[in-house]
């Protein structure tokens, strides 16, 4: 009698089998759902943390995008003449600025935080993607706090968006796609090799210079390196801003299509990659 109760209370728990995956581990987009809140928690504590006992708190998200606006106005606006597209320079460098620094920010942060994350992957379970994501969902924070300054700069020179605007949430989409292909892919190799997150910030800064952030992309008169340009998927983002801000005439075109394809190509590329190193990380770290 009591065997068959020990048997009947057996069963009333499900049992769970734990074991490494073999080949190509399958991306669960329900299984980061059902962790939805883990995600949250993340997010809600990296932003916590970043301005946690700092002197201006915040204000740091609009402090960053704004001096460095300031720093290339005087610099490229004044001393260097780069042309602007007949928009005045600061305006048209902080609407460049606004997805850069998103962008910049956001595969920094999501590349160390893995290591950073360390002991939470060794001690429990959860998918490891979330930690790279929430770092990145932390990160649109600052962005729309940095966006709040360009609306108020865009009354100050009298600058009324135009219906090309409807396309915001579309470039703001490819960025994140574009932002968290780099950085799944920076976040694995970061594991595996240490000496990676030091070389972050030369790529971050070497990509910055190949991205029209500080000149237009109507300097470049070829239009076949325009396409070849076109590749980073950065350039179709930053064009698109432009013109979906602040009204430019340089339309990003067929160079849009082509930065999607590619991040779309970088964020599948980084999703597979990271899946597939994923099974390590607890033993190397």
């Amino acid at each position: 009698m009591s065997g068959t109760t020990t048997n009947r209370e057996t069963h009333k728990h499900p049992v769970v089998h734990i074991q490494s995956t073999k080949g190509m581990a399958p991306i669960s987009f329900a299984e980061l759902w059902a962790y939805r809140e883990v995600i949250f928690y993340l997010t809600w504590r990296d932003v916590k943390v970043r301005y946690k006992q700092t002197i201006f708190g915040a204000s740091w998200a609009i402090m960053q995008p704004l001096l460095t606006m300031v720093i290339f106005s005087i610099i490229f606006g004044r001393v260097a003449k780069i042309p602007s597209d007949g928009i005045p320079y600061p305006i048209f460098s902080y609407a460049a600025l606004l997805p850069w620094t998103f962008f910049a920010s956001s595969v920094t942060k999501a590349s160390n935080s893995l290591v950073g994350g360390g002991g939470m992957v060794k001690q429990i379970y959860f998918p490891r993607l979330a930690i790279p994501l929430s770092s990145m969902m932390s990160g649109a924070v600052d962005f729309v706090l940095a966006f709040s300054v360009l609306v108020v700069m865009m009354m100050y020179y009298g600058i009324v968006p135009t219906l090309n605007v409807i396309w915001l949430p579309a470039l703001l989409l490819l960025t994140v796609i574009t932002a968290l292909g780099v950085s799944l892919v920076l976040t694995a190799m970061n594991v595996q090799f240490r000496d990676v997150k030091h070389a972050i910030g030369f790529l971050i800064q070497a990509w910055m210079y190949a991205t029209p952030v500080v000149y237009p992309l109507s300097v470049i008169e070829d239009p076949l390196w325009k396409l070849v340009y076109a590749l980073n998927p950065m350039v179709g983002v930053v064009e698109g801003f432009r013109w979906a801000l602040l009204g430019t005439q340089t339309a990003p075109g067929e160079y849009i299509l082509i930065s999607a394809a590619m991040a779309v190509v970088l964020f599948v590329f980084g999703l597979y990659y990271f899946k597939r190193m994923e099974r390590t990380f607890a033993d190397v770290m």
